[in-house]
């Protein structure tokens, strides 16, 4: 992480109000609320494979995860180059809270964040040391569980595998609030609700369900286009 992140001089803490909300468009802020999300999914299901019961799992798996995006911006607030950042912060409790919010709100528990990659030019051209770096290489997503939403007479018509997803990108950034952001609309598969899976196989997919596979999409901003396979 010292070697990929924080490459710069250190510097006294100091908190970042002036590039926060503008050099990346607000899409970093949905990348920290991923990564807690993420960890508070994995690592509750762990747990519970350990024979914790669920509420007490969601709860540590959220701490280890907000604890861990807690050292990251502090760490940030000692960089010459990042400070430390609010709306990072923010975003970082809202992603850890969201499993401990859907595991006592059953109507939220549909919806999950997902994540997935498709190399912008500037990556290819060496702008960014990782990936993960360049927002304009990321598609940030909701996916919803369209078949859960459905009334009960409806289901049995609609696959309980195939989910519509929401996906947020950026693209054209300056690092000074210039680019546009990118919203498309996409299926995707939820493999993990397949039927008659073995539970070792389901558990697999549950955890891959946090990438967006490739899937059927439309951008619908800022321009209109079909993509047969949106990854």
């Amino acid at each position: 992480m010292n070697n990929l992140w924080w490459k710069g001089e250190f510097s006294t803490f100091h908190v970042n109000w002036e590039q926060d909300w503008t050099y990346a468009l607000g899409a970093d802020k949905v990348g920290h609320a991923y990564f807690p999300y993420a960890v508070g999914t994995v690592y509750g299901d762990l747990f519970r494979w350990c024979g914790m019961d669920s509420t007490t799992s969601i709860w540590y798996a959220a701490g280890l995860g907000l604890t861990y995006q807690t050292y990251v911006e502090i760490r940030d607030g000692f960089s010459k180059d990042y400070g430390f950042s609010w709306g990072d912060m923010g975003a970082d409790v809202i992603g850890a809270a969201f499993p401990v919010v859907k595991h006592y709100v059953p109507a939220l528990r549909p919806l999950e964040m997902q994540i997935s990659f498709w190399p912008s030019q500037a990556f290819r051209d060496g702008a960014y040391g990782a990936i993960i770096d360049d927002y304009t290489s990321t598609t940030h997503w909701l996916s919803v569980g369209v078949h859960d939403y459905l009334p009960t007479a409806w289901q049995r018509w609609y696959p309980a595998w195939l989910n519509l997803a929401v996906g947020h990108s950026v693209e054209g950034l300056d690092g000074k609030g210039g680019g546009r952001h990118v919203l498309y609309l996409s299926l995707d598969w939820n493999l993990q609700r397949i039927p008659g899976l073995p539970a070792w196989l389901q558990q697999v997919f549950r955890t891959l369900h946090l990438y967006h596979l490739p899937a059927p999409a439309v951008r619908i901003a800022p321009s209109v286009a079909w993509f047969g396979l949106r990854w």
